[in-house]
């Protein structure tokens, strides 16, 4: 089944520790610690409000000072961090209800793009001759570079996971939390060598 197929068919938990986890996946792009999402992950799995955790982790994640200075006053952001802030600024309120797909969706999308960006085979590998993240979402996944691959892979089993009501609600967010929490490792790992190879 498509990734496309498997948010089509989730239900609200399901979407909601979707989208999570490509945020928390994402959080190295922002500077951001590993806890830094666990209390959003702990009330999803409560099945309480989320609003103070969520609050709390924008005020951490807040942009610099000079963010929206003149170029002069430093470098903007590149598109991985303007893709990873949109995901933070667009979570929902509430973890129910269609704000919760659409929300679901665009995170797909922007983990992609964000893993598309950050991979560094990306220079030398042209990602399938261009071709978009809506087709590799939808099944075709020839040519994908190793980072894009890998993050594919991690949201179809995360939705898999919730779908298989075997696990129990709490288990399943404990597992799908440890999906998330290898390929945050991994994406620090790629922040961490460019942020060298600029230095």
């Amino acid at each position: 089944m498509s990734l496309v197929e498997l948010i089509a068919q989730a239900d609200d938990r399901g979407l909601a520790a979707s989208g999570l986890a490509c945020l928390d996946r994402c959080v190295p792009v922002l500077g951001g610690g590993d806890d830094l999402l666990r209390p959003l992950w702990a009330r999803l799995a409560e099945g309480g409000d989320w609003g103070e955790a969520l609050a709390e982790a924008r005020s951490a994640l807040a942009p610099p000072a000079n963010a929206g200075a003149p170029p002069d006053a430093g470098a903007p952001p590149d598109e991985a961090t303007v893709l990873t802030r949109r995901m933070l600024d667009a979570v929902p309120a509430a973890h129910t209800g269609p704000a919760v797909r659409e929300w679901a969706d665009g995170c797909s999308v922007a983990a992609l793009q964000v893993h598309r960006l950050m991979d560094t085979a990306t220079a030398t590998a042209p990602w399938g001759g261009g071709r978009p993240v809506s087709a590799r979402r939808e099944g075709r996944t020839d040519g994908m570079t190793p980072l894009v691959e890998a993050e594919l892979r991690r949201q179809i089993q995360i939705l898999e996971l919730l779908a298989n009501k075997g696990a129990g609600p709490v288990g399943g967010l404990r597992q799908a939390l440890d999906i998330s929490l290898e390929g945050r490792r991994v994406l620090r790992a790629v922040v961490s060598r460019r942020a060298r190879g600029c230095g």
